[in-house]
């Protein structure tokens, strides 16, 4: 490991050691801060997970459902209901507070099924595919804001990765390294003014 191209003075012992300590300490909190995002990161995709069986089992649901109708009711005819049926739907960006963090999810609110055609011109199988797709987009919705959470702490769980990684590869045993270059360095010094002061007190003592 390469260390700094510094001098070996104990100014600078002293700045490294406290470089030092500073990255070990900030190395201990960032492991913690990433398995506490790992931890709260599962959460999120067996959340995701289990979002997603729901989802497929309403479309098991709800298909079979617009199969029926358009069976009783004719591709055409479902085809002009369609256009009297309108719905808002309120989408707007919200804060989540998930592994002590404040993460931007998805807030939808989703409007009620009402009928938007003449119940003269309708079927209890159209009734029934409102509903079916109804079920099926209020999951959708669910299972989009789990996911935005989910990627935006798999997003800072790669980030804090690559901030332990830079700590544990390259910052702290640079330092460490550097440490122990300049504390050789003084100690090979003070052996030298040692034994120059035992020499120059054994002449001076001839003398």
């Amino acid at each position: 490991m390469a260390r700094e191209s510094i001098a070996p003075t104990k100014s600078n012992l002293i700045r490294i050691r406290e470089r030092l300590a500073t990255a070990e300490e900030g190395y201990g909190l960032l492991e913690q801060k990433r398995e506490i995002l790992v931890m709260e990161l599962m959460r999120q995709v067996e959340q995701v997970k289990l979002l997603e069986r729901d989802m497929d089992a309403q479309v098991a649901a709800a298909y079979p459902a617009l199969k029926r109708m358009l069976i009783v009711v004719g591709r055409e005819r479902a085809d002009r209901l369609s256009h009297n049926i309108r719905y808002r739907f309120d989408l707007q960006e919200k804060k989540v507070t998930a592994a002590g963090m404040n993460l931007p999810s998805l807030n939808i609110k989703m409007p009620k099924p009402e009928l938007k055609y003449s119940p003269a011109n309708s079927f209890a199988e159209c009734d029934e595919t409102v509903l079916e797709f109804f079920k099926l987009l209020k999951i959708i919705t669910e299972l989009a804001a789990v996911r935005t959470i989910a990627w935006r702490l798999a997003r800072e769980v790669r980030k804090t990765q690559r901030r332990v990684n830079a700590l544990e590869k390259m910052v702290i045993p640079t330092a460490r390294e550097t440490k122990v270059y300049i504390e050789s360095a003084l100690e090979e010094r003070d052996r030298d003014a040692f034994f120059t002061s035992k020499l120059l007190k054994k002449k001076a003592g001839k003398e």
